[in-house]
């Protein structure tokens, strides 16, 4: 292991470690390494309107709109304290003979994984985020869908804070980046309500990737982003259904400035057949009909975030986000979501630039196609470390 100066004058060679750039670093080789991340202790407090979550259901650790109860009966407040969205990040760097740099990345935190429970122990297992490597504008890997903008997600101690109205997936991909576009080929999967509603069907029986592209226009007042995105959706059960059709969308999103340091962040996707791409697949990219033929279903999203700074300690971030579906009830039944909506708003202090603090306030809605509607108040509290 070959130290930098930095660390020779700081450490003496003792450990080979330093810090940079705000993270802990080491070379080996020609290769640099940093390890970087955070710790966030979260504690939540949510009342439904119409129903409860169960115990380790993922809703009581974020928000997802497709799991807020309808059509039950209110219980009481439940608790809820966590700290699976912690996460640790590894990056490398390494120089080559021509001149050019290629940069790896692996990234890990404990959300949405099988193992685990509040009993004993709260043992839950890592799950792999991000696994890409760059080299000469080429991206090959797993990290966000180009079709999502990661910059228009707002300050919020939820894990995503405006998910109704945002696109949201990570996915293995090949990127090419160069000026302000990105083309990219991503991997594919087809989300289906079965004829008449139930369970929903995930496919796998794509033969051609997701088709996505995106142009970003930077200026002094902020950015704009347009992708667009089109796909294949395909099922085939092996015995009388094998179909296919075609889905596509367009998404529009913005950062503006305002001042020195508040900023408006707002989206607007709309699609046939997005499906998994929106609001964390609250309605699937299609529907059966009677002849096992697949139908797509239409959805759209909004998103408005507005961030303030109070002064150089305390923050706030006040968001609305939507979803909407437009189903045919006489074949996904009445079951089915079609409308759902969230607003927050946050208070955040930090008493050092690495700790941030924190209360936030959600109220939730949604409806279904029979007209059954619930709501849910969650008042959030957390602690995070980020190094």
């Amino acid at each position: 292991m070959k130290l930098t100066k930095s660390c020779l004058a700081v450490l003496l060679s003792l450990s080979g470690v330093c810090a940079v750039n705000n993270a802990v670093a080491a070379t080996f080789g020609d290769t640099e390494v940093k390890f970087s991340g955070y710790i966030k202790a979260d504690a939540l407090y949510s009342n439904y309107s119409d129903g409860s979550l169960g115990s380790g259901n993922i809703g009581r650790d974020f928000y997802l709109p497709s799991l807020t109860p309808v059509g039950g009966v209110s219980e009481s407040t439940q608790f809820d304290a966590h700290i699976r969205q912690s996460r640790f990040r590894f990056t490398t760097d390494t120089a080559t003979e021509e001149g050019d740099n290629i940069t790896g990345v692996l990234e890990f935190d404990m959300l949405v994984t099988g193992e685990g429970n509040e009993r004993v122990s709260n043992s839950y297992v890592p799950r792999v985020r991000h696994a890409y490597v760059q080299y000469k504008g080429f991206t090959v890997g797993q990290t966000w869908s180009t079709f999502m903008d990661v910059s228009v997600l707002p300050e919020s101690l939820d894990f995503i804070g405006n998910t109704d109205g945002i696109i949201f997936a990570r996915q293995a991909m090949v990127r090419y980046s160069t000026g302000g576009w990105d083309f990219a080929l991503e991997n594919s999967e087809t989300t289906l309500t079965p004829f008449g509603g139930g369970g929903r069907i995930v496919a796998d029986d794509g033969a051609l990737p997701d088709v996505i592209a995106r142009y970003t226009h930077n200026a002094d007042w902020g950015y704009v982003k347009v992708a667009g995105m089109v796909r294949q959706l395909s099922y085939d059960d092996g015995a009388t259904i094998d179909a296919t059709e075609s889905s596509y969308g367009i998404s529009v999103t913005s950062k503006i400035k305002i001042g020195d340091s508040d900023d408006i962040r707002i989206g607007y996707v709309q699609g046939v057949g997005v499906g998994r791409y929106l609001a964390l697949n609250t309605a699937n990219g299609g529907v059966l009909d009677a002849q096992g033929n697949i139908e797509t279903i239409d959805s759209s999203g909004f998103t408005f975030a507005y961030h303030h700074t109070w002064n150089t300690k305390f923050t706030s971030n006040v968001v609305y986000s939507a979803f909407s579906a437009d189903n045919d009830v006489a074949l996904t039944g009445l079951g089915v979501t079609s409308d759902t909506q969230s607003m927050r708003v946050n208070l955040l202090y930090k008493p050092t630039q690495k700790i941030t603090v924190g209360g936030e306030y959600t109220f939730a809605k949604r409806e279904i196609e029979s007209g059954a509607d619930g709501d849910m108040n969650r008042m959030q509290f957390s602690m995070k470390y980020a190094f």
